[in-house]
């Protein structure tokens, strides 16, 4: 937590001032009590309603100066604490964005939202309130102390028992606390991952009528989380019964030996009263300071999280400036690659060796989970491989800076996203610069352009998040439409035309071949159909590569091969039920 702290670095003359009037606002407090006690001991005891009106307008001016210094302290309290989550909201972000899929994997998303989201602000508020409170309430209790003991020694040796004693319960709650605040928040994120995988996977669930059995999952999690907060509640609210009780009873003790001096003459009536004013103060200062230690424990367990989040390093170093590739005949070339992902058992991908030449298409097949996927997510170096070496032109894809690689590359993942905006803005991500003109040849490209100009306003139709107002097949030729707008030299297509019937993929897959003969194309497909036609194909079972070589090739002499190919078309014979 003290690591975000430099975060407030813009924000030193807020972060300054903020305590400061806070402070000027307690010293005027403490000067009530002394008011209070003249105006009984002098003004009321020999009734001099001139000199309790001259006090009570002194009262009068010392309150609106403490309300002028408590605004102006909130005012800069308030925009250091914001200030300093917002460059921590931006840093995080930025520093989510710098890893590697590897890592992404291992932490989670729905961690990461936390972390952006609730903790971000709980830090916030923690911040807010320390500028705010961390040194006027110690202040202020310091401050009673020692006007009280400027008002009589033996009475205020109450205080000097009664504030360590209430520091003992304070800090004993908020250590028990922070541990325990940390597990709430750790189980935030476990009810946040079973929210969002319902919301994201709502229509399965309602397609297999699971309904019930997810609502009885999210309940027990979020029950435990319940559970949790309630018991880490009841130690916080031990804080303040714990704090009147011994507040009060110093109160007690406090007028017992006030009456006895007031008897003897030692002191007066007024000054018992500034005691017990001021003793109250403190009362209200420590439950205030109970308040806020419970906030700041909250804030810390939160702190801690968000720091986590910053020491988890990408397992990836990136090239500040990268050459380009020495060998433009050769686009590709896998050199004996094995991956294996972290933590997972089994090797995905064992000793694959293939080399592809500028402007080939290459097919890649196999049965699900075979290794598809995790080949074409090393070529814009998703991940990096464990064992041998994957090039790009010649240069291995380490020697690329990640923008000056990915840049060369086009990739349209198996999920098709669309983001919020126009059709124009999405195609967009693949070239900011790209003109309408550029737009309708990719749209035309992937059998789009018919079903664009169909709607409403053409490139300037506004989809919804996620896409959700088009079919399975539109968004996936638009984001193969994002893809082509970028002009790639290696274009990935990974599954991406599942959504597709037979006729519209032939067409796409000709209209690709035909926009540029030096592009490079990797189809990844469980159809035969849409790899058949490719120059060279890849034949996966179970992360090793079991046949390479063209379709009639693969046909005679890979048996992966045939038993994929024949389960789509049957032998003669096969089809009439044999």
């Amino acid at each position: 937590m003290i690591k975000l702290l430099r975060y407030l670095k813009n924000y030193k003359k807020e972060s300054f001032l903020a305590p400061l009037f806070k402070m000027l606002e307690a010293s005027f407090e403490l000067l009530i009590p002394i008011v209070m006690s003249h105006i009984i001991d002098i003004g009321i005891a020999d009734k001099n309603l001139s000199y309790i009106g001259k006090m009570a307008v002194i009262m009068a001016v010392l309150g609106i100066i403490g309300l002028t210094c408590s605004i102006t302290a909130q005012f800069f309290a308030a925009k250091a604490a914001v200030g300093f989550s917002k460059e921590l909201r931006k840093d995080l972000f930025s520093h989510i964005q710098s890893l590697s899929y590897t890592e992404m994997d291992r932490v989670g998303n729905s961690t990461l939202i936390t972390r952006m989201t609730s903790d971000i602000n709980q830090v916030q508020n923690g911040v807010n309130m320390v500028l705010r409170l961390f040194l006027r309430s110690p202040f202020i209790v310091v401050g009673a102390m020692v006007m009280a003991f400027t008002i009589n020694v033996k009475a205020a040796m109450v205080f000097v028992v009664t504030i360590p004693l209430l520091s003992l319960v304070v800090f004993s709650v908020m250590l028990l606390s922070i541990p325990l605040y940390k597990k709430v928040q750790e189980r935030l994120d476990q009810v946040l991952k079973i929210t969002r995988e319902n919301l994201s996977g709502v229509r399965v669930i309602r397609a297999f009528h699971r309904e019930e059995r997810e609502k009885e999952q999210f309940q027990t999690s979020n029950q435990l989380l319940v559970k949790q907060q309630l018991f880490v509640g009841k130690i916080s609210a031990l804080m303040n019964p714990v704090t009147y009780i011994i507040i009060n009873g110093a109160i007690l003790v406090l007028i017992w030996i006030g009456a006895w001096q007031v008897e003897g003459g030692i002191i007066t009536q007024g000054q018992v009263v500034a005691l017990v004013n001021y003793m109250s103060q403190i009362l209200v200062e420590l439950v205030k300071l109970a308040n806020l230690i419970i906030l700041v424990t909250k804030a810390a367990a939160c702190g801690n999280r968000i720091q986590a989040v910053f020491e988890v390093k990408s397992t990836m170093t990136e090239k500040k400036s990268s050459v380009e590739g020495s060998n433009r005949e050769e686009a590709v070339i896998f050199d004996h690659v094995s991956l294996t992902y972290e933590k997972a058992g089994d090797t995905s991908l064992m000793d694959i060796d293939f080399s592809v030449k500028k402007g080939e298409t290459i097919g890649i097949i196999g049965g699900t989970g075979s290794g598809k996927t995790s080949i074409v997510n090393l070529i814009p170096r998703f991940y990096d491989c464990t064992k041998g070496a994957v090039k790009v032109f010649g240069k291995n894809v380490k020697e690329y800076s990640f923008y000056d690689l990915r840049k060369k590359i086009g990739i349209v993942p198996q999920k098709a996203v669309l983001f919020r905006g126009t059709i124009r803005d999405n195609l967009r991500w693949g070239d900011r610069e790209a003109d309408d003109s550029a737009m309708w040849n990719a749209l035309k490209a992937t059998q789009a352009e018919e079903f664009v100009r169909e709607k409403e306003g053409g490139l300037s139709f506004s989809i919804q998040q996620g896409g959700r107002n088009l079919s399975g097949g539109q968004k996936q030729r638009l984001t193969i439409a994002r893809a082509l707008v970028r002009k790639p030299e290696i274009l990935i297509l990974d599954d991406s035309a599942s959504a597709l019937d037979y006729a519209t993929d032939a067409k796409l897959r000709q209209a690709i071949s035909g926009l540029d003969p030096d592009m490079t194309v990797f189809i990844v497909s469980q159809r035969a159909a849409s790899v058949w036609g490719a120059d060279q194909i890849l034949v996966l079972d179970d992360g090793r590569l079991a046949g390479k070589g063209t379709h009639d090739e693969l046909l005679k002499n890979c048996q992966v091969y045939q038993e994929i190919y024949y389960s789509q078309f049957p032998k003669e014979g096969e089809a009439d039920g044999r």
